[in-house]
């Protein structure tokens, strides 16, 4: 007995995008309410931690206004460049759940950590390396007669940011969006289907060292310590890997290409047949390539097979 057709690849924008957004639409305002709250943390004076003239010792790294990788190459490297990746599957494949669920699960990695960085930098106010420099242009420190606070005459505006060390914003970033993007290479490329490739494992890695690179730029402009790049690291990290697993099964797992829609779908579309003989016919890939394109990757053939079967490499 056949079961109903469910198609890998035949969910397009066109036949399903719309429904797919409406279905959606809350996911999408809650990210609003998330810009929108971070917006409000860079308004809110940080907490202006003490400052001894002893504790200027290590404060005292030059002030270097431009930043070797800006804020705006950072976004289009943590949000846009994984977006283009996830465009290209999505042309190949023409399943509009995973540029859908892979796209909102980036914006939610980066909105999330954005929040939960500014959050804790507004709640510590650790002076960055070349906060002497933002406190005193000048050169010529002064502090408080009473407690022995720094007394900061320098802009406002420069002083505020001064107070933002920890954790890294740059760096949470980065890992949250190149962070999701490596995991969605690894299932994408089933790195982890125990046949040895080790050119998926660099391929899938490649995301965590450009992130990386981003992180010691933050210590070689001085804007940071190294725990405040370390802790940025670990919040991004964690922060995308749940992310990911909220839309995507694990990578090892033999269906770890999929999104967790299309795999409650095929499971539906299993509990509805009352028979486990499945015609190839209506196998979850596309189609369309079954007649004129004979050379389909076989592997992915027996994946599906294998899914069906509940088997695991």
């Amino acid at each position: 007995m056949k079961m109903p057709e469910i198609k890998y690849g035949g969910h397009t924008l066109k036949s399903h995008g719309r429904k797919l957004a409406r279905k959606h639409l809350h996911d999408w305002l809650i990210l609003l309410l998330l810009a929108a709250i971070d917006d409000g943390l860079n308004i809110i004076e940080p907490f202006h931690r003490y400052v001894g003239q002893e504790m200027m010792v290590d404060l005292k790294y030059p002030f270097k206004v431009a930043d070797t990788i800006p804020m705006w190459a950072v976004r289009i490297i943590a949000v846009v460049l994984p977006f283009i990746i996830f465009l290209i599957y999505y042309l190949r494949k023409r399943d509009v759940y995973d540029l859908h669920h892979a796209t909102l699960g980036v914006l939610y990695s980066v909105l999330v950590t954005t929040v939960i960085t500014d959050s804790i930098k507004v709640a510590v106010g650790r002076p960055r390396p070349n906060f002497f420099w933002r406190c005193f242009p000048d050169g010529v420190a002064v502090f408080n007669p009473q407690n022995g606070d720094v007394l900061c005459s320098g802009n406002e505006k420069i002083i505020k940011e001064g107070y933002k060390s920890f954790p890294s914003g740059h760096t949470s970033w980065s890992f949250a969006g190149l962070g999701f993007l490596s995991w969605y290479l690894c299932g994408k490329l089933k790195a982890f289907d125990q046949r040895g490739h080790i050119a998926k494992l660099l391929i899938f890695l490649l995301p965590y060292l450009f992130a990386a690179l981003i992180g010691i730029s933050r210590v070689d402009d001085y804007w940071h310590h190294w725990t405040d790049v370390f802790a940025g690291a670990l919040i991004g990290s964690a922060v995308s890997s749940m992310c990911y697993l909220h839309f995507f099964p694990f990578p090892n797992s033999i269906y770890g290409w999929a999104t967790h829609t299309f795999l409650r779908m095929l499971e539906e579309n299993r509990a509805q047949s009352s028979s486990m003989e499945i015609d190839t016919e209506y196998l979850p890939f596309n189609r369309g390539h079954s007649e004129s394109n004979n050379d389909q990757d076989d592997d992915t053939i027996q994946d599906l097979e294998a899914m069906v079967n509940s088997k695991r490499y």
